[in-house]
């Protein structure tokens, strides 16, 4: 069935295998409304096996990447709803975090201005942030009076940047302008604002042109390895490895280097 969600704009680049996913409320600095959140979550869903999507792009319209939660949108009416019914929306808030670390497609956020709360956290599940110099970032939960742990915030920020940086800005809510995130680990890159999206492509297409399984694996062995001991993790990798040795990919490199050439990934 074909990703056509209606809630943020989609593209796929069949040459590249490259997916483009825009949050496009940039009135709203892309906040985020219920309808979004669920799209997204199902469309991370999809990509997993979507054939010909070998790796994702998310961004947003306009001067920011996501603002979080749109305040009249989202935090306005839950404050009305039961205990059952608030429960819900945070376990949708997570589900969209989880399908984008098992996304098996490397996902690389281009962050093109403000990026807060919630889309803060959604930048942090991405594999790859390439940001704006104009891209502050700030886990704002406790400015509204909610925990700094968040749809995973506690789990995925110290492993960005460590325990210390972490707790400090899940405790402050306190915004962190582009080249200190870079500097501490939460960017990867940070370049002119004109050309986050060109920069987060070459990133996407770079990792389009690698062999998808291998990468797949990577991920899921990063997510995995997080609860296991060092002899776990060891043979965790042994055992993935090995059937990386037996797919098309691993010849494919070996017969490339004897005929030097670049090799053609599957």
């Amino acid at each position: 069935m074909p990703i056509s969600p209606t809630t943020f704009e989609y593209s796929h680049d069949a040459a590249t295998g490259v997916a483009t996913l825009t949050l496009n409320r940039p009135e709203r600095l892309n906040a985020l409304t219920f309808e979004v959140y669920e799209e997204l979550r199902s469309t991370f869903v999809a990509l997993s096996s979507e054939p010909g999507v070998r790796a994702v792009i998310l961004t947003g319209a306009g001067r920011g990447f996501c603002s979080g939660g749109d305040v009249e949108s989202i935090i306005g009416r839950l404050l009305d709803r039961d205990y059952p019914s608030l429960l819900a929306f945070t376990r949708l808030t997570g589900a969209l975090v989880l399908a984008i670390r098992r996304c098996g497609r490397p996902v690389v956020a281009a962050l093109n201005g403000l990026t807060a709360g919630a889309g803060a956290v959604i930048a942090a599940a991405c594999d790859v942030r390439i940001a704006a110099e104009s891209a502050r970032i700030a886990f704002l939960f406790t400015k509204v009076g909610l925990a700094g742990a968040d749809m995973g915030a506690a789990w995925l920020l110290p492993r960005l940047i460590g325990l210390g940086r972490a707790t400090e800005l899940l405790l402050t809510g306190d915004f962190v302008e582009a080249r200190e995130a870079e500097r501490i680990g939460l960017y990867n890159r940070v370049v002119p604002a004109e050309r986050v999206v060109e920069e987060a492509r070459a990133w996407a297409t770079r990792l389009a042109q690698g062999p998808s399984f291998a990468l797949a694996m990577t991920k899921e062995l990063l997510h995995r390895e997080a609860s296991m001991d060092l002899d776990s993790a060891i043979e965790a990798e042994a055992q993935l490895q090995a059937v990386c040795m037996r797919e098309a990919n691993f010849r494919e490199a070996y017969e490339a280097f004897r005929e030097k050439r670049p090799p053609a990934f599957r």
